[in-house]
């Protein structure tokens, strides 16, 4: 089995922290956001992972130099080899899957990094295809499914009037990866386009009137990393999945002078706390020093100073230092507000 990652976007919703790190590298809980997300599709498939290919954009577009080996290491920690593909320019959701072409064969998952979950049912290998939905309250926002037995029978993006509450979250399950590559292939030497774009859902529609029969793989949460709010809230959903399963996330050799620390949190290697009380549902990386502060549902990343603060529903990037009375901030890597 392999899983092809989509990443290309440059992630301008969650700015500033996506100046200097690209959104799916953004750390959550200790982790970065496409490592959790490979990870979940991991235990959901229940399949031997073979490879996992990375599509991103160019370092023109913002990705960083160390970027291709921070994402082989993370296919190698799951025991598979790892590919990384650039995407020059954004040409749509099928053009982004061919980027990766050389990798595009036997049964894949198709996976855009924007976004986590947490689902409790197990992959059908044997299927044609799945398509992983959720229930929202808003479909006209997103494309759905429409089902019947089972099987999906239509694919409607952004529908006006309700046909369907089941959106698709962008994670594809595909039995044959070389007959996903000849309908892009398709899509490109005719130059169909909608909106500009080659479309994944037209790939989905043709394949489907081929005779494939696509299954819904339904999620029991389905988190957003598009922006601030959303990412810190992601965060503090993730805590909890970790706490209620049993895993300690504080680092042994966090050092507490007269603080305290409410569970759920994450607290990374070579943290000091004090006369502070941290929690629930906070990250802090590694390095960080916070002093005389207060600070709860809040993603904190590495090498960070904070004093004086009362944080809550914050995020503050990498190498900041903060001295302050506000509560809600979002500030980025290496910015001083002191």
């Amino acid at each position: 089995m392999k899983i092809i990652v989509p990443m290309a976007g440059i992630g301008s919703r969650l700015r500033p922290h996506t100046l200097t790190v690209p959104k799916p590298l953004t750390v959550i809980a200790g982790k970065p956001i496409v490592q959790r997300l490979v990870e979940d599709i991991a235990s959901v498939i229940d399949e031997e992972i073979d490879e996992i290919a990375f599509v991103i954009g160019s370092r023109a577009k913002g990705f960083p130099a160390d970027t291709e080996d921070k994402l082989l290491k993370i296919a190698k920690e799951l025991g598979a080899k790892g590919s990384v593909y650039v995407q020059e320019e954004a040409l749509g959701t099928a053009h982004a899957i061919y980027c990766a072409k050389e990798s595009l064969n036997g049964p894949c998952v198709v996976a855009y990094a924007d976004t986590l979950f947490k689902a409790d049912f197990k992959l059908d290998a044997n299927a044609d295809g799945a398509i992983w939905v959720s229930q929202v309250e808003n479909p006209s926002a997103f494309g759905v499914i429409k089902l019947e037995d089972g099987v999906i029978t239509d694919f409607i993006e952004k529908p006006k009037n309700f046909v369907s509450d089941l959106a698709i979250i962008g994670i594809y399950y595909f039995k044959s990866g070389e007959k996903v590559l000849k309908e892009i292939q398709h899509l490109i030497d005719n130059d169909l386009k909608e909106n500009g774009e080659y479309q994944l859902t037209n790939v989905l529609e043709s394949l489907k009137q081929q005779g494939a029969k696509f299954v819904p793989g339904t999620v029991s949460a389905w988190m957003d990393c598009g922006k601030k709010d959303p990412t810190v809230d992601t965060n503090k959903q993730t805590l909890s999945f970790e706490h209620k399963a049993g895993n300690n996330l504080v680092s042994d050799d966090v050092v507490l002078q007269n603080s305290q620390i409410i569970e759920p949190c994450f607290i990374g290697k070579n943290v000091v706390l004090k006369d502070t009380v941290v929690g629930p549902y906070v990250s802090i990386g590694e390095n960080s020093l916070v002093i005389n502060s207060t600070i709860t549902n809040s993603l904190i990343q590495t090498n960070v100073e904070i004093s004086n603060a009362n944080l809550d529903n914050a995020m503050i990037g990498n190498f900041a230092k903060y001295n302050g009375e506000y509560t809600s901030v979002s500030i980025g890597d290496y910015t001083e507000l002191t």
